[in-house]
């Protein structure tokens, strides 16, 4: 049983697509005493509220993760945080860079500070494989991110509030997934566009990325990066398992994109283990003034090791990329 059930956790950003893949996991197997949705678009909320038929264990507040005071408000009573709101639109963030700072920075800011002062007991936060090794604004700022929530461990060593980050790629099904778009370029009859057909990704499936949030919050001491050990695919592959007999056009990498995908840089890979059997890696805090220490079944990765789309030990078949692309649909 996980230490979520029965207990009050508040969800930021609950109204997205992961928010909506958590409430109802949480609903159907971890039974909460209260489950907070936060977020700042009263549309997407009620729309939210008519697929849960008010179930009364929700609660939802409209705010935003710059209202220091509305979380405030908000985390009375919360045992545990998802952080999931933020930002993430790349090309956006390099023509609003204030907003996504605002945003994906002092807003996480906010929520660290918030959840101390309410005496959460545990707060994981998303982040995302384009925080590992930046080159565009948006990586930048959820780097920043994710630096702020496990140092935060050292602001909140006096008290009881401990924070992990989980990072990982693309999710197959989510809002703004390649998968709709492409399909409908092929139900049109028309060629997929491919940024660099040598493109590699990582790609997670929602209850994938939920069960790897309810595992950080049963594992977590405080101070862990953790990031899912999964299977490569090609993007091509991807196309053609959506869209079998589509024809493809390379259209070359956009403004702040990668050929391939890093979730662990080879400077993170120095303090990187992995955990239950290969599931996860741990990325380990440099220095850990709360008394970090790593789990038992902790296993050093090879030196020099990186994380790397193109360089992974395990890949997808298109027959295994075309069965997730139908479950995903």
């Amino acid at each position: 049983m996980s230490i979520l059930s029965g207990s009050s956790i508040l969800v930021t950003g609950g109204t997205g697509s992961f928010g909506k893949a958590f409430i109802r996991y949480a609903l159907d197997h971890l039974d909460p005493r209260r489950l907070v949705i936060f977020s700042r678009d009263e549309l997407k909320q009620y729309e939210v509220r008519q697929i849960f038929k008010d179930d009364p264990r929700l609660r939802w507040f409209i705010g935003d993760i710059r209202d220091e005071r509305r979380l405030a408000r908000a985390l009375h009573g919360v045992d545990y945080v998802v952080h999931a709101a933020a930002l993430k639109q790349v090309d956006t963030a390099e023509y609003n860079p204030f907003e996504f700072v605002k945003t994906n920075v002092l807003g996480s800011q906010n929520v660290i500070e918030a959840s101390i002062d309410a005496g959460v007991k545990k707060v994981v936060a998303l982040s995302t494989d384009k925080a590992s090794s930046p080159i565009n604004l948006y990586g930048a700022t959820k780097l920043t991110a994710d630096k702020l929530f496990i140092t935060g461990n050292h602001y909140a060593a006096a008290y009881d509030t401990r924070f992990a980050v989980v990072r990982y790629g693309n999710v197959m099904g989510s809002r703004g997934s390649v998968i709709p778009f492409f399909k409908a370029l092929g139900d049109q009859g028309k060629p997929l566009p491919i940024t660099d057909l040598r493109c590699t990704r990582f790609f997670i499936t929602l209850p994938q990325a939920v069960q790897m949030v309810v595992d950080t919050f049963d594992l977590m001491q405080g101070g862990e990066l953790l990031v899912p050990r999964i299977p490569s695919m090609k993007v091509t592959d991807l196309a053609h398992a959506i869209v079998p007999d589509a024809g493809l056009v390379d259209v070359g990498l956009r403004p702040g994109e990668k050929l391939h995908e890093e979730m662990i840089s080879p400077e993170e890979g120095r303090r990187a283990v992995v955990v239950q059997d290969g599931k996860y890696f741990i990325i380990q805090p440099d220095l850990a003034s709360w008394g970090y220490t790593a789990p038992a079944d902790a296993v050093p990765v090879p030196e020099g090791f990186a994380y790397r789309s193109d360089a992974n030990d395990q890949w997808y078949t298109r027959d295994e990329i075309a069965a997730i692309v139908e479950s995903a649909i």
